[in-house]
């Protein structure tokens, strides 16, 4: 009998996730005190998919340090390193920029936040304790305007390396292993021998742990999603319905439209069996949220499913999973976007191509910070003149849709990830894609 392929499995468990959670909101949704038995089933699935979560964090900074030191290491001795760094820098840009722009679109035309005044007003005093606190504790992150940017970017050289790695700083630890690996390319014979052999065989113990993690993601798929649908519901996000459909809009043309062209001109890539390849990973990252701790299912879809070589995949989904975040880009923008137009600030076309820049620039900077996306919203509010307290307010009031969105967008995320590391090695003379039908 064959058996079930990890996609499959994970996708029943979402279904399950939704059914069981959805129900149980339903059931207890007028009840002010919940029964012991909701409790306990939100108690034991939150368990259980913290337990699949901090797994998969745990193995992230060696997996990704290891994976870019290997890979950086074997090209970096030739003009490899230089065009595939030129390469990859051109494709994120390309793509980020393209997302901003779909969301720039999108919000233009459907401008969710021309709302009914007693709306706005329901919207504007419905902030919960929970959702201030968040904003409170972004603002702790993000200063105004460009000098918020560029202390942002700050953390790319971090002072200690142990305490980065702690805080979960991806940017700073990346930066250092591209230049370990970059000078270990230059050692004498011996010493380089001894060091790849020594970086190459802890590279592959991590991904054995990484793939024994992998093969319970159903289980933590369902542990993560089914509390959440619990105590959200779908009359919470029903309130914010049109600004959520418009990211949603957004993030589906940037998936189904601009990335399968930009596969099918710039890699001659069938856009289904890539989908198809990269969906144990597309599931994951929906799941959790979180394209940092996605990367280890990542890194295994692409190069066992999608057959890209370990050397274009360990320089690329790395950085990719902190440099590339189409989906936050086009996110911000209509965030921004759409608090202008909900408390009546008239945004001209210069601001909004400022607010392009700066969508782009920091989906980068503030990627491995805690609440990012709330960071990088709070900065560009500032850099285009919006007031302390309107900030406050209206990043609250987006926090409402915010994990539907989070998840969604995570998951357009990887895939800009997995095309660029498609399209690159495919310029790269690479053949042999997509070797079998990945189930």
């Amino acid at each position: 009998m064959k058996k079930l392929a990890l996609h499959w499995k994970i996708l029943i468990a979402l279904l399950l996730a939704f059914s069981i959670g959805l129900w149980a909101n339903f059931t207890t949704e007028s009840t002010i005190e919940k029964p012991a038995w909701f409790e306990n089933l939100h108690y034991f699935t939150n368990f259980v998919g913290s337990l699949f979560l901090n797994a998969l964090k745990m193995v992230v900074i060696p997996l990704v340090m290891t994976s870019i030191i290997c890979g950086v290491a074997k090209i970096g001795e030739d003009k490899d390193f230089g065009r595939l760094g030129l390469k990859t820098l051109f494709f994120y840009s390309l793509t980020g920029l393209l997302a901003v722009v779909v969301g720039l679109l999108c919000v233009n035309l459907i401008e969710p936040g021309q709302v009914d005044p007693g709306i706005r007003e329901k919207m504007l005093s419905g902030q919960s304790a929970l959702e201030a606190q968040k904003v409170e504790r972004a603002f702790e992150h993000a200063d105004g305007g460009m000098k918020g940017i560029l202390e942002i970017f700050q953390r790319m050289i971090p002072q200690n390396l142990f305490k980065a790695a702690v805080e979960g700083q991806l940017l700073g630890l990346i930066f250092f292993s591209l230049l370990f690996g970059f000078f270990i390319a230059r050692l004498p014979g011996k010493y380089k021998q001894s060091q790849t052999i020594f970086w190459e065989g802890l590279n592959s113990t991590i991904l054995g742990i990484t793939n024994f993690v992998i093969s319970f993601a159903p289980y933590g798929v369902f542990g993560l999603v089914t509390p959440t649908l619990m105590m959200v519901g779908i009359e919470t996000i029903s309130v914010m319905g049109t600004f959520a459909l418009t990211v949603l809009l957004g993030l589906a043309i940037h998936s189904f439209l601009v990335l399968p062209i930009l596969l099918r001109i710039l890699g001659k890539i069938n856009f289904f069996q890539h989908f198809q390849a990269l969906s144990p990973a597309l599931l994951t990252a929906f799941s959790t949220a979180s394209s940092s701790a996605t990367l280890p299912v990542t890194l295994d879809c692409i190069t066992k499913r999608a057959g890209v070589s370990k050397k274009i995949a360990s320089f690329t989904l790395p950085l990719g999973a902190t440099m590339n975040m189409d989906g936050t880009a086009l996110f911000e923008c209509v965030v921004v976007v759409f608090l202008a137009q909900l408390f009546g600030v008239e945004m001209t076309w210069v601001t909004q191509s400022t607010v392009v820049i700066m969508a782009l620039l920091t989906s980068i900077g503030v990627a491995g910070i805690p609440s990012a996306s709330l960071v990088a919203i709070i900065v560009i509010l500032h850099a285009v003149g919006f007031p302390d307290a309107t900030i406050s307010i209206g990043v609250g009031i987006v926090f409402v849709v915010d994990r539907l969105l989070d998840m969604t967008r995570t998951a357009v995320n990887v895939l800009g990830d997995s095309c660029a590391a498609a399209i690159i090695g495919k310029s790269e003379g690479e053949t042999g894609y997509y070797p079998s039908n990945p189930g």
